[in-house]
């Protein structure tokens, strides 16, 4: 019996086998879990192996054939060495130099080790496995049509691998409007596919090597970007270049977040049906995964843009209104809203020195102009001669331009902003974020110029009031010194004379 357990373990390369796979065993700690995984197989093998000699050596030992157990012992140990050697191979030693084998090549390969290693068990036992083959066309022809759909499979995952048409990681879809998915893995038998409905669809590869499969994303040359279209509509009676310029100062000036920016995104007049107009905003996604909460995103930007430019989205021209628009209704409406704006004209320290009939006429002036979260209200350095009051929201200060910007205030409920430029039309000195949704009133130069024309002297006390206001910026910036009240004054003459030029003053009047 101990003699031949020894020629056994000696004959068969058992030891050899048993090193080998001590080796891989103390590799695959310091590597990945699949790798460790990988692994099971190969020591459920060897163990069997294991079994099977001492098996051998006890039957032997009893004066029965051994022959069968001999056999069966020889497969599960060639079997073992080709698991061991695909693990040392693919899952240890090509990583560790930066190549990456695709699964289907591994299965493939292992496949065709363990084949040739039963061909040979085979042949030890006597047994030709391709003679029978060979000989026998009844069993060809029957192999054949048994395994046609899984060598389609097989050749098909292949080829995919070989040509990279498609790739792991490939956003794709079997033909238009049919499901899409991300390519997982790429399989001997399937293709698997995941969805952001977090399904899983499991594709042959023979379909993906007949069908036609749509690549999203992929142009020669380019980044990965997919096109995506927003419709909206609009009353056709609206001008077109009115429609397309809102829309792009609301998308194109502060981008939502995953538009690329090339290829640049574009408003477009598609069409005039029955009672609208056509519109649509196509861009560019960056993060292909993340469709339609970009899509969100961008459609509101279009809405607070149009309600803006106080455009509305159209309405099917068979919409029936039912609400009484009386003129009692109409005018309680009107009140409202003309207490709203002198409310917020009331919170202006600039306007202190209007009386309640310039108030009244201010307040007449206003208009309404909202932006949604995120979107800049203005840029420093622009120029656009306008005063804000915030009526509702928060809206952050900044100061700087890009890794510099930093943030210097919050404006919220009451507030205003943009007093420079509507009295001396210089550019901004800060930029205004949206945080919240916003609702402003908005006035501009033409809108007051005829107030302070009536009353020159509301300039003196306005050019003292944004002094005061351009010092405190002044010190958040760090630019205040201890001459402060000299330089207020001299900082109110400049403004005076500049107001008073801005609006055209005659300083005799």
């Amino acid at each position: 019996m101990a003699t031949n357990l020894y020629h056994l373990l000696i004959d068969g390369h058992t030891v050899w086998v048993v090193l080998a796979w001590a080796v891989v065993s103390s590799l695959v700690r310091f590597g990945t879990a699949a790798a460790r995984q990988r692994l099971r197989a190969p020591t459920v093998l060897l163990s069997m192996h294991l079994i099977t000699v001492v098996l051998v050596a006890a039957v032997d030992a009893s004066g029965y054939d051994t022959t069968g157990l001999a056999v069966a012992a020889l497969a599960f140990e060639l079997l073992a060495a080709v698991g061991v050697a695909q693990v040392l191979l693919f899952w240890i030693a090509l990583p560790r130099v930066g190549v990456s084998v695709p699964r289907i090549v591994v299965d493939v390969v292992t496949a065709i080790a363990s084949l040739i290693a039963l061909i040979a068990v085979g042949k030890r036992a006597g047994f030709s496995v391709t003679g029978l083959i060979t000989t026998s066309a009844v069993l060809t022809a029957v192999l054949g049509f048994a395994m046609q759909d899984t060598l389609g499979n097989l050749m098909g995952g292949l080829a995919l691998q070989m040509d990279s048409s498609i790739k792991v990681g490939d956003w794709i879809a079997l033909g238009p409007g049919q499901p899409s998915g991300q390519v997982t893995e790429i399989r001997w038998r399937y293709t698997a596919l995941e969805t952001r409905s977090w399904e899983t669809i499991i594709v042959p590869n023979s379909m993906l090597m007949k069908g036609q499969v749509v690549v999203f994303g992929r142009r020669q040359g380019q980044p990965e970007r997919v096109r995506r279209q927003i419709d909206f509509h609009i009353d056709f009676r609206t001008p077109p270049t009115e429609v397309l310029d809102v829309v792009r100062r609301g998308i194109f000036t502060d981008r939502v977040p995953n538009m690329a920016s090339e290829p640049a995104p574009q408003v477009l007049f598609l069409n005039v049906r029955d009672s609208y107009a056509v519109y649509c905003v196509r861009y560019w996604l960056e993060d292909i995964a993340v469709d339609d909460p970009t899509d969100s995103e961008v459609r509101v930007r279009i809405y607070f843009a149009l309600l803006r430019a106080g455009l509305s989205m159209s309405i099917p021209a068979q919409t029936l209104f039912v609400t009484a628009d009386t003129d009692e209704r109409r005018d309680r409406k009107q009140r409202e809203e003309q207490a709203r704006r002198l409310t917020a004209v009331g919170k202006v320290d600039l306007f202190e020195p209007l009386g309640p009939d310039e108030r009244v006429r201010v307040a007449e002036q206003l208009r309404h102009t909202p932006f949604a979260a995120g979107e800049v209200v203005c840029h420093e350095g622009d120029d656009d001669e306008c005063l804000y009051m915030l009526v509702r929201g928060e809206a952050a200060v900044r100061i700087g331009q890009g890794p510099t910007m930093r943030e210097v205030a919050r404006l919220g409920s009451g507030q205003f902003f943009g007093e420079m430029s509507l009295m001396t039309g210089e550019p901004r000195s800060a930029s205004v974020v949206a945080m919240t949704d916003l609702d402003c009133y908005l006035l501009d130069k033409e809108s007051f110029r005829e107030l302070v024309r009536a009353r020159p002297a509301l300039t003196d006390r306005i050019a003292e009031l944004l002094a005061a206001r351009r010092e405190a910026l002044a010190s958040v910036r760090g630019q205040a010194d201890e001459a402060r009240s000299k330089r207020l004054e001299t900082a109110k003459q400049d403004l005076l004379g500049r107001i008073r030029n801005f609006f055209s003053l005659d300083e005799k009047r």
